[in-house]
């Protein structure tokens, strides 16, 4: 386990790993280029005489049909969302209620830019074929699945040629499907086990997710549907073979989560809570967002398991804390899952802008990186919340120190620049791709309100050389960018908040006593700086110190 996890282990259950959300892309390949298209329109039409922007509208125009005809003949609702509708909020209310359903059960339909062709003719020739930008907006038609095997699934389609996918499940409902098969016993709430006997045994299952036959069997399970069940609407059976339609896959978006269930709500509560007023300010989170619940978390596991019918009729909502943090397309983030489970998350939302492949066969690869992100993440996010100071730090942190052949000054934590460096640094301590001096300076500026001519990156990778002499943070090999070492960042974070969370507060309220009525609702934190104050005066008068 990682070390977050470790330091509250009495208080869980066990703990899982498992891959949220999946989102491949769907491509037909020949369709891609404007001479790839022209070649696939010529299979299907015999020529392209008739390839013009008419006839294209006109294919989008019967896909439309074709997918309403089908809706009405088959009883499947067909739902055209407005703009900004959460269409996974609308698709819940449509599941299926018996567990033995296969097939479409709900069609949504939405407006989304796309890659469009357009034709230019002149004189019955094909001048040009282009995809215009900004791409315009297009209906798509989200095709709501049941597999047998991955659970809920949705296939999201063009409905202009070459009719571009976007394939969407949950790692979630496929464990569940194979611990059913395995005979492990647990209790589902979403895409959440919150009550799971044996833990070991599920995570093994959710490694298995990973595996280059899982793989197959994800490519299978697109093969079986998306053919058979949404293209045919633009394309026949018979069109596809004869043309030689056939998709390719690539990843778009993973999300890798770590499941820590507690034992008692109340408790994974109050560490949630705990970590987040300890974490939030240094973690530069600039927004924290709580949804209410209408239930509170029980105070003590009772061990039964609750009525059948306050299953059915009554799902308990508890309330929702998101501890998020940004970096590009990565995202990190904490909440609470149902009544005692907290997870924690590593998103990436494009792979496009990463290194890390995207093909089918990269997935391994990929959720190995997000584990990694994810660990370091718990790891900065402990020590941040857990600091300390060794014997020695006082009195080496000021000291001069060596980066290679060059000599650089201590860390001074008295001086104003040198802190807003150390948040700054703090903020980026769980950037998964590390972060550079630019980063920094900008950050500084933004804390101290410094100009661009004041405090430039220069200056702010000298400020950096100094904790690289502490071994505060270190270079990204191979880049110019830096990472923190979590153990030593801890020393300096105690630092940091016994001078302005101790020092600061306590010899502010020590040398004036203070006057008038005791609030009625004052936080434990201020009747402890209350008490160590009416003490401090003491101690001052004792030794004569006037403040």
């Amino acid at each position: 386990m990682d070390e977050f996890s470790e330091y509250y282990s009495d208080y869980l259950d066990g703990t899982y790993d498992c891959a949220d959300r999946i989102v491949l892309n769907g491509y037909f390949r020949l369709g891609c280029s404007p001479g790839g298209f022209r070649t696939w329109w010529r299979c299907l039409e015999g020529s392209d005489e008739k390839l013009d922007d008419t006839h294209l509208m006109r294919m989008a125009g019967r896909f439309s049909r074709r997918v309403h005809a089908y809706a009405e003949r088959h009883g499947v609702p067909i739902i055209h969302c407005k703009q900004g509708q959460r269409k996974h909020e609308i698709a819940k209310q449509y599941l299926p209620q018996d567990p033995d359903f296969v097939g479409v059960f709900l069609i949504l339909v939405g407006r989304a830019p796309a890659p469009v062709w357009k034709v230019k003719r002149k004189s019955g020739k094909i001048i040009n074929i282009e995809r215009k930008k900004p791409y315009p907006y297009v209906n798509h038609y989200s095709f709501h699945i049941m597999d047998s095997e991955w659970g809920h699934v949705m296939i999201k389609l063009c409905g202009h040629p070459p009719f571009s996918a976007q394939i969407v499940v949950n790692g979630h409902e496929f464990v569940a499907h194979q611990a059913e098969e395995g005979g492990v016993e647990f209790t589902k709430e979403g895409n959440c086990f919150t009550e799971v006997p044996d833990t070991a045994r599920l995570a093994e299952i959710a490694d298995t997710l990973y595996s280059p036959e899982t793989i197959g069997r994800l490519i299978q399970m697109c093969e079986r549907w998306i053919y058979s069940a949404c293209l045919c609407f633009g394309l026949s059976l018979e069109d596809q073979e004869r043309t030689g339609f056939r998709y390719d896959y690539s990843i778009y978006q993973a999300e890798y989560s770590r499941n820590l269930v507690f034992t008692r709500g109340s408790v994974m509560e109050e560490v949630f809570q705990g970590t987040i007023d300890r974490t939030r300010s240094r973690l530069d989170v600039k927004r924290l967002k709580t949804i209410f619940g209408a239930k509170r978390r029980p105070q003590r596991r009772t061990g039964k398991k609750p009525p059948r019918l306050e299953v059915v009729v009554e799902r308990p909502t508890y309330d929702l804390t998101v501890f998020k943090i940004h970096f590009g397309k990565f995202t990190l983030k904490m909440y609470t899952k149902g009544e005692r489970v907290l997870r924690i998350e590593a998103i990436v939302h494009n792979l496009r802008v990463t290194r890390w492949g995207r093909s089918l066969p990269d997935l391994p690869d990929i959720v190995s990186r997000l584990r990694k992100m994810l660990n370091r993440f718990l790891e900065v996010v402990y020590c941040v919340a857990t600091s300390y100071i060794a014997d020695t730090t006082l009195e080496a942190l000021p000291t001069s120190s060596r980066v290679g052949r060059a000599r650089v000054g201590g860390i001074d934590i008295n001086n104003p620049r040198m802190r807003a460096v150390i948040e700054a640094v703090t903020g980026f301590a769980a950037a998964p791709l590390g972060f550079r001096a630019s980063d920094i300076a900008a950050k500084v500026r933004e804390i101290m309100g410094y100009s661009e001519d004041t405090y430039t990156s220069r200056k702010a990778a000298y400020d950096l050389k100094k904790l690289r002499g502490k071994n505060v943070i270190r270079r990204v090999e191979k880049s110019r960018r830096y990472e923190v070492v979590p153990q030593e960042l801890r020393a300096v974070i105690a630092l940091l908040v016994l001078r302005e969370k101790v020092i600061k507060p306590v010899l502010a309220g020590a040398g004036k006593p203070r006057r008038g009525r005791k609030p009625k609702n004052q936080s434990p934190i201020d009747d402890h700086y209350e008490a160590i104050q009416s003490q401090m005066r003491n101690l001052f008068q004792l030794i004569g110190v006037a403040v």
